[in-house]
């Protein structure tokens, strides 16, 4: 699943992340690392929060947005994820709040929507409904698993050596190396 979630911000990030002079390319890994950690975190908090954690986390992942207006982002856990990840590109990178926004608000939408969507689509496993609640009720997600998941997208880090196989060619395609 992990995997799966770093392949989604890869897809989300091209403009936010990729092609924005305020984040150097040698960093766009650590840009995306900070926004799967915001992710994983904010969505670990949630579950592991009590009675109604987990069943937030299921609505939300089952598309019901828990909202009125039924806007993605206007979700309480989207957008405490959205919060830990502005203060995360805040701390990381030395930007404003405004800049740091504009890209959440550029990758976020689209990862979650996404995940939502693929969660739910029954010919789809790779975002299995109760596999992400058994991760995400455990708390064991921490920043060397995505640190280590990242590295292997983007050709640098984790288990991946030399550069080549998919995470070379997508540390290529995304400024990594």
């Amino acid at each position: 699943m992990l995997e799966q979630l770093m392949g989604l911000i890869q897809n989300n990030s091209q403009e936010a992340i990729v092609n924005n002079p305020a984040i150097p390319n040698e960093h766009n890994n650590s840009a995306m690392e900070t926004i799967m950690g915001a992710i994983t975190g904010g969505m670990q908090q949630h579950a592991q929060a009590g009675q109604g954690g987990m069943a937030g986390l299921a609505g939300l992942l089952g598309g019901q947005s828990g909202t009125s207006g039924g806007s993605l982002m206007s979700n309480p856990i989207v957008a405490g994820i959205a919060q830990q990840a502005i203060g995360g590109l805040m701390a990381k990178f030395g930007m404003g709040n405004s800049a740091a926004s504009g890209i959440v608000s550029q990758v976020l939408p689209g990862v979650m929507g996404s995940m939502v969507q693929q969660t739910n689509d029954p010919n789809n496993s790779a975002f299995n409904m109760s596999d992400i609640m058994g991760v995400m009720a455990d708390g064991k997600v921490d920043m060397g698993d995505i640190m280590n998941i990242a590295g292997k997208f983007m050709g640098g880090g984790g288990q991946q050596q030399g550069g080549g196989g998919l995470g070379g060619l997508l540390g290529g395609l995304f400024g990594g190396k």
